[in-house]
């Protein structure tokens, strides 16, 4: 009978790609184990029978609310689920243990809780992996690497098929992120757009976004709607790192969806405002970031924006 590992990582979709070198640690050392990964479904798919993950579950089920609880009665299905695992690693917040000491009443005798508060003493993925020195596992490489799949890499056939784009090249941009203070200015963003139009051969632009980014996707989009202009809105993840792999460069902030394009190969330019990079940004060798002055991305100017990107384009 295969060990049963599962990891627990709740969070937004970067801290699940920071976690991902993590268990890759777990992965290439327990190889014959079956690896579970609970979380949030439309995040922990892009691990989903794509190297990491043989199997996942959804963390948005009620029933598990009442692991928070000492003392309570627990869904016996839950119960079943949680014990049938030689090894529990939780990046749960849980300051009074409620959660593990619930675990236990499961019959889960392996257990590692792992804080997913972080400070400014190391990389977030070298944070996020350094307990896994319990258990003899240290890591070497914090970058995170995705694994599209091939039914992932033929949407990503399809898409550009469909899009009649026939441009050499192909630049990606997320102007968006979870916390307006992470965003350069819109203004920025249609300058630098503007520019690379003007460039020989002329790129296609993939913009990329989701529902909190429509205002400033219809934005982009009515100033270059006679240019070479894609648009990826509100795809699953796993579809989108496959789109990721296949462009020249991304253009991005400290975001998730930066993390994914890092992981999925593309060559990454990186705007950094309030938050540092040194701890933040994704830890691959594709990876160029620019800090802006005093942390305030208003004050990064769009030449400079433009010299990093002529250099990633050669």
């Amino acid at each position: 009978m295969r060990p049963r590992i599962l990891v627990i990582r709740g969070g937004a979709i970067g801290d699940f790609v920071l976690t991902l070198p993590a268990i890759k640690l777990l992965r290439e050392n327990f190889p014959d184990a079956h690896l579970e990964i609970l979380g949030y479904k439309h995040i922990v798919a892009l691990a989903e029978g794509r190297y990491y993950a043989d199997a996942t579950r959804s963390i948005e089920y009620a029933a598990l609310s009442r692991f928070f609880i000492p003392d309570t009665e627990l869904a016996p299905d839950l119960i079943e689920y949680f014990g049938s695992f030689q090894q529990i690693v939780s990046y749960l917040f849980d300051p009074d243990q409620f959660f593990e000491n619930n675990l236990r009443r499961c019959g889960v005798k392996h257990f590692l809780h792992i804080s997913p508060k972080l400070d400014d003493s190391a990389h977030a993925a070298q944070q996020l992996a350094r307990p896994l020195e319990s258990l003899a596992l240290y890591l070497e490489d914090a970058s995170a690497t995705l694994h599209p799949n091939d039914a992932d890499k033929k949407f990503a056939d399809e898409f550009f098929a469909k899009s009649k784009i026939l441009c050499s090249k192909i630049i990606a941009i997320h102007p968006g992120s979870g916390n307006e203070k992470k965003n350069w200015p819109l203004q920025n963003w249609l300058a630098l757009g503007d520019w690379l139009f003007t460039l020989s051969p002329q790129p296609a632009l993939l913009l990329i976004g989701g529902e909190a980014d429509y205002a400033t996707l219809n934005a982009l989009r009515s100033a270059w709607k006679n240019q070479p202009l894609l648009v990826a809105r509100d795809l699953p993840l796993h579809h989108l790192a496959a789109l990721l792999e296949r462009v020249n460069v991304f253009i991005g902030h400290d975001s998730g969806i930066s993390h994914i394009a890092a992981a999925a190969g593309a060559r990454c330019v990186l705007l950094f405002g309030p938050t540092d990079p040194d701890i933040w940004a994704p830890a691959n060798k594709n990876v160029r970031t620019i800090a802006s002055a005093e942390a305030d991305l208003a004050k990064l100017e769009v030449n400079t924006v433009k010299a990093a990107l002529a250099e990633s384009l050669q």
